[in-house]
């Protein structure tokens, strides 16, 4: 063998519970990525696109180091979970699909003109995708023929984790930017 892992059993749905997973994370991502986890919308946004990475552009400034490495961050799992679904994939079959998932929703924010298009998010999040199928590669050499069972579990957790940190932040009742409406005129 290559050092490719032989691919899932399907003993008691390894198979089904990660690409159900995958699906939560996937349904997550979208709703992070196009409406910022607020209530869906369409329109209202200018369609703007910024064909030239991290720098400023079309009234546009560079973009912030901290939304650079959340992009970064939100597509590490993307490549965990296609390296445990296509376990024979190579690295630019992950890549490519990751770059075309982050261009997917590049265009759906263009088209909903819901965010701005910046290719500095695709890049970004293909990196991501390509970090989390590589960080996945490491755990494989480590745990060999366990690397499924217990990657399933640390996605699921991960999964886990995520909806309840959604749900909290739905829950507060402080959240960024201004209420809807404008903002309330100082009392006083």
């Amino acid at each position: 063998m290559t050092g490719v892992s032989a691919p899932l059993r399907t003993d008691g749905g390894l198979r089904s519970r990660l690409a159900g997973l995958f699906g939560v994370y996937l349904v997550l991502l979208a709703w992070l990525v196009l409406w910022k986890l607020d209530i869906p919308w369409v329109g209202g946004v200018d369609r703007v696109i910024k064909l030239v990475p991290f720098v400023a552009g079309n009234g546009l400034g560079s973009s912030a180091p901290s939304e650079v490495l959340a992009n970064l961050v939100l597509f590490l799992p993307f490549g965990v979970h296609l390296g445990l679904l296509a376990p024979s994939w190579r690295w630019w079959r992950v890549l490519a699909t990751a770059a075309g998932a982050s261009l997917a929703l590049e265009v759906t924010q263009y088209v909903l003109a819901v965010g701005s298009s910046d290719i500095t998010d695709v890049i970004m999040n293909s990196a991501g995708g390509l970090l989390g199928f590589g960080a996945l590669t490491l755990i494989r050499r480590r745990l060999r023929g366990k690397t499924a069972a217990v990657m399933s579990v640390a996605c699921a957790i991960g999964t886990v984790l995520a909806v309840l940190a959604v749900a909290w932040f739905l829950a507060m009742p402080l959240h960024y930017g201004p209420p809807p409406g404008g903002i309330a005129p100082p009392r006083g």
